[in-house]
């Protein structure tokens, strides 16, 4: 399915951490604007540093589909520990930012198990300066998480990026 959103949870129903739903909003995403997610996840085991998340992403070109690299923390990149970027995005003893606070959701390690729901809410995308192979076109992510060098998440997106 090329120009739509849609996701899929690549676990196989052996990891411990489940995307239930997902949805996105509009179709395509728009830099800069408004951003509609909604979205539930279940985890049957806590998620502590170091987490690992080796991110694929793909732009199609005509009927091939080329993988990006990983440019300035962009693209088709591995990060070693994400509790660590989500330590200097959000100082730790701070509290989380809206809508997770609103709705119980943890933005540190470690993630207790258990399941998280986010009813369907609004985020500014900035006008960020996207490099050029990064801006309109359709996308495919594969994101994986793993501790330990265990598994604990898979999920595959697709989306289409329209910027301004």
């Amino acid at each position: 399915q090329v120009g739509g959103f849609s996701w899929e949870d690549c676990g196989d129903g052996k990891d411990p951490v489940v995307l239930k739903s997902l949805s996105v909003a509009p179709d395509p995403i728009s830099i800069p604007g408004s951003l509609r997610v909604s979205a539930a996840v279940s985890s049957s085991k806590a998620m502590a540093s170091p987490l690992k998340a080796v991110l694929v992403v793909e732009k199609a070109l005509g009927d091939l589909w080329i993988q990006l690299p990983c440019i300035d923390q962009l693209g088709s990149c591995t990060y070693n520990d994400v509790c660590t970027i989500l330590d200097d995005l959000i100082p730790p003893g701070t509290t989380c930012p809206e809508p997770l606070l609103t709705y119980g959701i943890p933005c540190h390690c470690p993630f207790k198990a258990g399941s998280y729901s986010l009813p369907a809410s609004d985020f500014d995308l900035p006008d960020v300066e996207l490099p050029a192979w990064m801006t309109n076109g359709n996308y495919r992510v594969r994101a994986v998480v793993s501790s330990g060098g265990q598994e604990l998440s898979c999920v595959k997106l697709a989306f289409s990026l329209q910027s301004q």
